[in-house]
């Protein structure tokens, strides 16, 4: 493998990294308040609003039902709006970023559920206002499984960010397609996929290792 090449796998990886990273980052930012909202909006919870959350849980659902691939394309004008072109490292970070919104909101939700609500009763009983049973009991009594869920998106994107290179998204999918495929380079293609490999293995290992140190400080609370 030339000099040229390895340059390019490593600005590649650096592409995907960054990406990755500022989609992540993004998406956590909008899901995280989302998922708190669609945990605690049904009849009867903290901030009651079926309505809002029917329709917000709608919208969501749509969202991730549609194959990520689609939802490129379909928002491209979108992405020009946002980012000024519709190819590249940097376009790339819009589809992902409106990909993985209502993935980590559905996983923050399902983190947020599963506290026991014997704490929220307990927090009510004490008087505590509903912000204040959202930031001191139920996110940080969540907070393992809401780590392992962010480890989780932070692997789908991954793999989104490889889709992305079959629409000029830049990145380690893009030189995949483009010297892999179809300049029958299979040594860079292979070299593409242990890559990525080892990207999804690094951020699996850290998320189950710092899910692990929180859920051991929670019990020696």
């Amino acid at each position: 493998m030339s000099p040229e090449i390895l340059r390019l796998i490593v600005q590649a990886t650096a592409d995907t990294v960054l990406m990755v990273a500022i989609a992540a980052g993004l998406g956590t930012l909008l899901g995280l308040p989302l998922g708190v909202f669609l945990a605690t909006s049904r009849r009867g919870e903290l901030f009651a609003s079926p309505i809002a959350n029917g329709l917000l849980g709608a919208v969501v659902n749509a969202t991730r039902s549609t194959p990520f691939i689609i939802l490129v394309v379909a928002i491209i004008p979108f992405t020009r709006l946002i980012a000024g072109t519709s190819i590249g490292t940097t376009a790339a970070i819009v589809p992902l970023t409106v990909a993985s919104i209502p993935f980590i909101a559905r996983l923050i939700e399902g983190a947020i559920r599963e506290v026991d609500q014997g704490l929220v009763e307990a927090a009510r009983a004490m008087g505590a206002s509903p912000l204040q049973i959202v930031g001191k009991v139920l996110v940080p009594e969540a907070l393992p499984a809401i780590v392992l869920g962010l480890t989780l998106a932070l692997v789908s994107l991954l793999g989104f960010s490889a889709m992305v290179g079959a629409v000029g998204g830049g990145g380690l999918g893009d030189l995949g397609i483009r010297y892999g495929y179809q300049r029958f380079m299979p040594d860079v293609m292979a070299a593409v996929v242990a890559v990525l490999i080892i990207l999804v293995q690094t951020v699996q290992s850290l998320g189950d290792r710092l899910a692990r140190r929180l859920n051991k400080r929670l019990r020696q609370a």
